[in-house]
């Protein structure tokens, strides 16, 4: 049940008639206000509103968050060996996971996934995967819809170009004996249906391009390491 407060005023009878009885609200001198005005001697009136503040509280409440998850990766979790990369003397199955999101906000016209290391030794990251135009009654990507052509992918959805130089999930693959790297994936909803996004572009003007169009966006990190040989 929403929570009543009252919002009361003091008011001069001269002016009693301005308020409204019945609707919630209430005229009537009050003992603490039977007090005379300075010049009229007239006594005050006190007028009250009840303010249902819990009517507001509960659809705060209500108002759903945007969020991201994979039935195979729990957060601050290790990534399965599945996801490592094929090459690089790394020797993995080169597949993407699963995804699933829900609580896209109001104005969502298409998502986005993106999965960035900021560990690798590379000055600015490593870019792993990054798919967009996802239309808005996606909530999910299927398990290894990133392999090359994105056959598994929704209709529309686009690859970017990612730091191995294809268009398609690239597996994590961090240098022999280094600290687990940390591996960031998120989802973003956007205002936009569409980015235009060339074919050949890097992964940072595809980056650009999706926070310069982001409503909001969730994310979880896992983490990958390699026994040094």
């Amino acid at each position: 049940m929403a929570a009543q407060f009252s919002l009361c005023s003091d008011i001069h009878p001269r002016y009693r008639r301005h308020a409204r009885h019945g609707d919630g609200w209430s005229a009537k001198p009050t003992m603490s206000h039977r007090n005379t005005t300075m010049k009229t001697g007239l006594p005050l009136i006190r007028v009250c509103a009840p303010l249902f503040a819990g009517l507001f509280m509960n659809v705060a409440a209500h108002a759903e968050t945007l969020t991201l998850s994979s039935p195979t990766i729990a957060p601050n979790s290790t990534l399965p060996a599945s996801f490592e990369f094929n090459g690089f003397g790394c020797n993995g199955l080169n597949q993407s996971p699963a995804l699933n999101w829900r609580g896209a906000p109001t104005g969502t016209q298409s998502f986005a996934v993106t999965v960035y290391d900021p560990d690798a030794p590379t000055g600015s990251g490593w870019w792993h995967w990054m798919v967009f135009n996802i239309p808005a009654n996606v909530n999910g990507l299927a398990a290894n819809a990133g392999e090359i052509g994105g056959k598994r992918l929704p209709a529309g959805a686009r690859q970017a170009r990612i730091d191995y130089g294809v268009e398609a999930w690239g597996g994590v693959c961090p240098p022999a004996g280094d600290k687990p790297h940390r591996y960031i994936f998120t989802v973003y909803a956007l205002k936009t249906k569409t980015l235009d996004v060339a074919k050949e572009a890097n992964p940072a003007l595809g980056g650009y391009m999706i926070n310069a169009n982001t409503l909001a966006k969730a994310s979880f990190t896992a983490y990958y390491g390699r026994p040094a040989q």
